[in-house]
C-alpha cells in the first residue's frame, strides 16, 4: 500500500478533474495497480499545474487511488487555489481523509485566513505548507494556523515549538477575550 507518490505534477491541469485525462509520471520506484487498476499509494501530488480550486478531489481519489480513505501527504502547492470554499462537500472531504498528515499548499492565492479553520477536522495533519499565499501576510499568520491546528509538527517547512504553541494560544486567548470586551460594549 505505501507505494510511490500518484504524482500529477507539471501537467498543465486547469482543474482537479482535469487530472482524470492524465497519466501520472513514474519515478524511481515504478507504480503498482491492484486488480482494478488502482495505484497502491497514500500519496498524490497535483502540484505545479493551475488548479484554481479543490472541487472534485474527492472523485480524482476515488479514481486514481486503492484506498482514498488512506491519503497521507497531499501536494497542491504551486496551483491557483484561491479559497478552500466553506461547503458541506468540502467538510465531508476533510471528514473522510481522516488519515491525511502532510498538506502543501504554498504558492497559491489563498487569502482569506479562516479557510485554514475548516482544516480542524484533519486530527492527525501534523505538517502543513501555507507560505506563499496572500494569508501569509497577516500580522497574525502563524499564531492563528497554530491555534487552529493544534496538532501540527511543522508549518511553512520549520518546526512549530512548543513555545510557539503557548503563545499563540495566549494570542488567541487575548483576541478572544478583545471580542468578548467589545461586545459587552455595544
Amino acid at each position: 500500500m505505501y507505494g510511490p507518490p500518484v504524482d500529477l505534477s507539471f501537467m498543465d491541469i486547469n482543474s482537479v478533474t482535469g487530472a482524470l485525462a492524465e497519466v501520472p509520471r513514474n519515478g524511481l520506484r515504478p507504480l503498482k495497480t491492484n486488480s482494478k487498476g488502482k495505484y497502491q499509494s497514500c500519496s498524490l501530488r497535483l502540484s505545479n499545474n493551475s488548479i484554481s480550486d479543490i472541487i472534485g478531489l474527492q472523485y480524482i481519489l476515488n479514481h486514481f487511488l486503492a484506498q482514498p480513505s488512506k491519503l497521507g501527504w497531499l501536494d497542491l502547492s504551486f496551483n491557483k487555489i484561491t479559497c478552500l470554499d466553506p461547503c458541506w462537500s468540502l467538510f465531508q472531504l476533510f471528514c473522510e481523509l481522516s488519515e491525511l498528515r502532510v498538506l502543501y499548499l504554498h504558492g497559491n492565492n489563498i487569502w482569506n485566513l479562516s479557510d485554514v479553520d475548516q482544516l480542524k477536522e484533519l486530527q492527525h495533519l501534523h505538517t502543513i505548507t501555507l507560505h506563499g499565499n496572500p494569508i501569509e501576510t497577516n500580522m497574525n499568520y502563524r499564531n492563528h494556523v497554530i491555534t487552529a491546528l493544534p496538532h501540527l509538527k511543522k508549518m511553512d517547512f520549520s518546526a512549530v515549538t512548543r513555545e510557539q504553541k503557548v503563545l499563540a494560544n495566549v494570542w488567541l486567548h487575548c483576541r478572544n477575550r478583545g471580542k468578548n470586551t467589545r461586545e459587552r460594549v455595544q
